[in-house]
């Protein structure tokens, strides 16, 4: 049974400040290299960065055995101290481990927890069940080829600096103005969280959605299911940010991605903005989950703010 439903206020976590303690953790794929790179970004920030066990743990392609990654979790997420969890890399093992772990203190003590791609499922079930906000933003495995830009982003996004973005247009682009809580993420693991504990309510809300390494018949398939499942039709606005690495079968499937998307919501009037900078590249900027965006698709330019 959730503990909340999402009529109630979002829970911002307190944002950071110099001194602050912060967690690397790993609850999916094991790292292939050390974390001095975001250790010493985030110590530049000021803050004092904890690593969880699993950051050098192993079992198979694993950061550790479930239950390992379970409880570095649950250590984090438990100790009043650590005001925010960085999942050192997606991959995957996250679905494997998150019913393990009793998210419910974050409602008393709010953290900000900060991943993108396998992390969505946690972005989404804190969302879903505890109205906890999230940051979608560059991990610490992905710090050595992160755009200098997308890491001030993080940081605004952190410590409560100002993030809006303005963005050039794209001819694929449907015009409008929206406002609503962003939701989203990596679209695999949104139709993963579908009909599960950790599955959102896309009501009214701006969807924000990117992927990688999908064929584009995959691609169609899971917007598909979104729609069918009624996830699409009542929809603020679509954000489409980096769809990278697409493949096609030798039959060619026939539609590019912006055309795949504008298909799936062709009979629906919100606004849809392309390109938008996050997802599977270096300049993977930072999205505030679980709060009011307001989008303005203008045939000249795109502003997105909080």
């Amino acid at each position: 049974m959730r503990t909340f439903d999402q009529s109630h206020s979002v829970i911002i976590p307190p944002y950071l400040k110099k001194g602050n303690k912060v967690a690397i953790t790993c609850p999916a794929k094991k790292l292939p290299i050390p974390m001095t790179d975001a250790i010493n970004l985030l110590t530049d920030w000021g803050l004092e960065v904890i690593l969880g066990d699993t950051v050098n743990a192993s079992y198979h392609q694993f950061a550790g055995d479930d239950d390992t990654r379970a409880a570095d979790m649950q250590r984090f997420v438990d100790d009043p101290e650590i005001r925010a969890i960085f999942a050192a890399r997606g991959g995957y093992g996250t679905i494997r481990m998150i019913d393990k772990v009793d998210f419910a203190p974050m409602v008393a003590n709010p953290k900000w927890l900060v991943g993108f791609s396998d992390i969505t499922l946690l972005h989404a079930h804190l969302i879903s069940n505890f109205n906890v906000a999230c940051i979608h933003g560059q991990m610490p495995l992905n710090i050595p080829d992160a755009s200098a830009y997308s890491l001030q982003t993080l940081h605004a996004a952190l410590f409560g600096d100002t993030l809006n973005y303005t963005l050039q247009p794209n001819s694929n682009n449907r015009l409008g103005e929206a406002a609503g809580v962003l939701v989203g993420g990596n679209l695999s693991l949104l139709i993963a969280a579908n009909g599960s504990i950790s599955d959102l309510d896309y009501s009214g809300k701006i969807l924000f959605l990117e992927e990688v390494g999908e064929y584009l018949y995959a691609t169609d398939r899971m917007l598909r299911s979104l729609k069918r499942a009624g996830k699409l039709n009542d929809l603020a606005g679509l954000i489409i940010g980096g769809f990278t690495d697409m493949k096609d079968n030798d039959t060619p499937f026939g539609q590019t991605l912006p055309e795949i998307v504008m298909d799936v919501v062709r009979e629906y009037s919100y606004p849809v903005c392309f390109d938008f900078p996050a997802g599977h590249i270096a300049n993977n900027c930072s999205l505030v989950l679980g709060t009011a965006l307001t989008m303005n698709v203008k045939t000249h330019s795109v502003e997105i703010s909080y």
